[in-house]
């Protein structure tokens, strides 16, 4: 049953009333660059957060979310993207989400008590390792991660990096080879479930970023898979279907990670007017006298609003048609979304001169992490070569 606007319009004032309270309680933990350090307090939010029964809104009801349709779960991400904590407060962070969801479609009753519901209650944190350093992550195809089957069990053989949030994770989703002289290159791979704790996971680092190497969630590793052994009970879903399982978190996925940009976005934005108006230059001037600044203020609030309307379309899409014919508008709102976050937050960094730099605003912290937007699940050249070739189609 659909959560009714009544209630998903009292929802999002819950939720706003929150995050407004993190924007201001996380700004002294934003400085530190330590996870590690923020544990205690992230976890009395979301304590606060359970108690208001909040948790884990982009699951079903039946498995203690809220059961929103992705046309609504994308306007509360907006409001998480706003609080750099924000999603985790509320338990719907990634990678963590994304293995919820392909947990809950494809794992066993024994997957299901083990690593799911942990998971979904925030008592562990997960990974999800795909992404390998001698191959491109735009072609998934490319892969030498390999799990050879060995009686009961899968020994997996491979080198994986951009692990994100695998330091402190309590277990890693993988995809390997288990199929490579298969005629179809995209049923060649699985999906496996990694304890970190199986002999031969080794984390190698923590990937410096932008000169950032991070900790616990707000980290990327490196991470090497030497003769790992895994019963084969915990083969998510079956052989062969690596490629599809991850499909399945990526249309989604992309609406989560775009509204949350757009969040980001008018955070940015407003840093930005605010300061634009308190700056002077002097006896006076502010900088929001100055053409440039206007232009930049105008330039960015219909970017954002722009943004906003081409994802709720593809939300809208989704959950009317499904995934697969809304392919078109996500590729679009992918590099849209991602090039519209850059401008913003560069502008906005601009504007604050020497303190854009700084870590007294959350803005360089920002650009540091979501740089990669452009990149990650896809970039924005393939995305675009994507939305013409569909379109060019249609005059063949």
């Amino acid at each position: 049953m659909n959560v009714t606007d009544k209630d998903f319009l009292e929802i999002k004032s819950k939720v706003s009333k929150i995050i407004d309270r993190l924007i201001v309680d996380e700004a002294p933990y934003l400085q530190k660059h330590n996870f590690s350090q923020t544990i205690d307090f992230l976890e009395q939010y979301r304590q606060e957060v359970k108690s208001a029964g909040l948790y884990t809104p982009q699951i079903s009801k039946e498995n203690g979310g809220l059961g929103l349709n992705l046309y609504q779960l994308g306007q509360l991400y907006e409001i998480f993207g706003q609080a750099f904590f924000g999603l985790y407060i509320f338990n719907c962070q990634a990678p963590d989400a994304g293995n919820m969801e392909i947990l809950l479609e494809h794992g066993t009753s024994d997957q299901v008590e083990q690593f799911l519901n942990p998971l979904l209650e925030g008592k562990i944190r997960s990974c999800f390792s795909m992404t390998e350093p001698d191959n491109p992550g735009s072609n998934p195809t490319l892969m030498n991660t390999t799990a050879i089957k060995d009686g009961n069990d899968y020994i997996i053989n491979g080198h994986k990096w951009f692990t994100s949030s695998a330091d402190g994770a309590s277990f890693a989703i993988v995809m390997a080879i288990t199929d490579p002289s298969n005629s179809n290159p995209y049923l060649r791979a699985s999906q496996f479930i990694v304890p970190t704790n199986t002999p031969g996971f080794q984390i190698v680092r923590n990937i410096s970023v932008m000169g950032d190497e991070g900790d616990g969630w707000m980290s990327h590793a490196e991470v090497k898979y030497t003769h790992c052994r895994v019963p084969s009970s915990f083969l998510l879903g079956k052989e062969g279907q690596g490629f599809s399982i991850a499909q399945e978190r990526l249309g989604p996925g992309r609406i989560h990670h775009c509204m949350r940009w757009i969040g980001i976005s008018e955070r940015a934005f407003h840093l930005m007017c605010q300061h634009a108006t308190s700056r002077k230059i002097n006896a006076n001037q502010t900088l929001a006298d100055q053409q440039i600044t206007q232009s930049w203020i105008a330039d960015s609030k219909v970017e954002i609003n722009a943004a906003r309307l081409l994802v709720l379309d593809a939300a809208k899409k989704i959950d009317h048609q499904g995934a697969k014919e809304a392919k078109i508008e996500i590729s679009m709102i992918k590099f849209f979304v991602a090039n519209v976050l850059q401008k913003v937050l560069d502008r906005a960094i601009q504007l604050h001169g020497a303190l854009g730099m700084t870590d007294d605003t959350p803005l360089a912290l920002w650009y540091r992490h979501e740089r990669a937007a452009r990149i990650y699940d896809g970039p924005d050249e393939v995305h675009k070569l994507r939305v013409a070739r569909e379109i060019l189609k249609q005059y063949s």
